[in-house]
């Protein structure tokens, strides 16, 4: 693994761009306020009627016109949704590319899938945070970073790959690690990582867990701390130490319990479901699907979002965090 420190970006390369945001999202907004505060001149592109404009604004950023970034910026960094990117480089962007410009994405989703390819003589590349916006921010803030993964699909200026590596170093990825990679094992092994452990695995097996242990007969609430609230504690153990090291902090009776345990519920048909999972990301099976949900108009995400809301174990939820003494903001 080939991995780049601050020592090895040239901060000047970034500094001598026009860099413009678009989104100023869950990422836009930490790229852009990093980029400002590492020197460079970036404003934020948005489109017209964008509830982030006032946020933007209010930052101290210049509001741009998605068609005036294209226009008139040298490097675009693509940090708007997924979902939203295709159409919206189709037809605020694309038509005012010119040769020399970079188009960089935060996450490789839209390219490696084939929704966006950029024109003849458009640098690609990628500089991806291994993290949500908010904690790119705060490392950033702290004098830290998040690692990255830096990739260059399209090199027409030869500079692709010094630039993305200055850009890294911006918003201060150079700090902790810039691992040079490819859109394909970026996008896919995201897609995966979130649908299988992080969001989709994790969550269900956590409901699922609660609602076994609720219809044993525990109060709702106890359940929620065995069931959900501790997760923070074991999955902080784990990223400070490994599973190994997580295993020196828990007692003797919870060590042989996972061991024991952990396989009867991730057993061979798990790890079945998990690879038919990869199988329709790598195919692009996933992908097709969801940019064809949100061109419907998002019918199934909204029932199957409206339906976790109200699940049982959020009640419970609100009444332990109330509890612990959560601000109702917090709740």
């Amino acid at each position: 693994m080939r991995v780049l420190y601050d020592r090895d970006a040239d901060l000047s390369l970034i500094r001598a761009k026009r860099v413009a945001v678009i989104g100023y999202g869950a990422q836009g907004h930490a790229h852009a306020l990093n980029l400002r505060d590492s020197g460079v001149d970036a404003v934020v592109a948005l489109h017209q009627g964008s509830a982030s404009v006032a946020k933007a604004s209010a930052a101290g950023f210049a509001v741009v016109s998605v068609s005036e970034a294209a226009r008139t910026r040298d490097l675009l960094v693509m940090c708007a949704p997924d979902e939203v990117l295709p159409d919206l480089f189709a037809g605020e962007i694309a038509p005012h590319l010119r040769a020399g410009q970079t188009l960089m994405f935060a996450h490789g989703f839209a390219v490696h899938f084939g929704f966006i390819k950029a024109p003849e003589g458009v640098d690609l590349s990628m500089v991806a945070p291994k993290g949500p916006g908010t904690a790119l921010r705060s490392a950033f803030e702290r004098g830290g970073g998040l690692p990255c993964i830096v990739a260059v699909a399209e090199d027409a200026s030869g500079q692709a790959e010094a630039l993305a590596y200055s850009y890294g170093r911006a918003i201060g990825c150079g700090r902790a690690g810039m691992i040079a990679s490819t859109f394909k094992i970026e996008t896919e092994g995201d897609l995966y990582g979130e649908q299988v452990v992080l969001c989709g695995g994790l969550a269900q097996l956590i409901r699922t867990a609660w609602e076994v242990q609720v219809e044993a007969g525990t109060p709702p609430e106890l359940a929620y701390f065995d069931c959900l609230h501790e997760v923070k504690l074991l999955s902080d153990l784990i990223h400070e130490r490994g599973i190994a090291g997580m295993n020196t902090a828990i007692s003797n009776t919870a060590e042989y319990g996972e061991y024991i345990t952990g396989p009867r519920i991730i057993d061979a048909h798990v790890k079945d479901a998990m690879r038919a999972v990869m199988a329709d990301v790598q195919s692009g099976k996933f992908a097709r699907e969801w940019m064809a949900e949100y061109r419907a108009g998002a019918p199934n995400l909204r029932k199957l979002r409206d339906a976790a809301a109200v699940h049982p174990i959020e009640a419970a939820g609100r009444a332990v965090r109330a509890m612990l003494g959560k601000t109702p903001r917090e709740l």
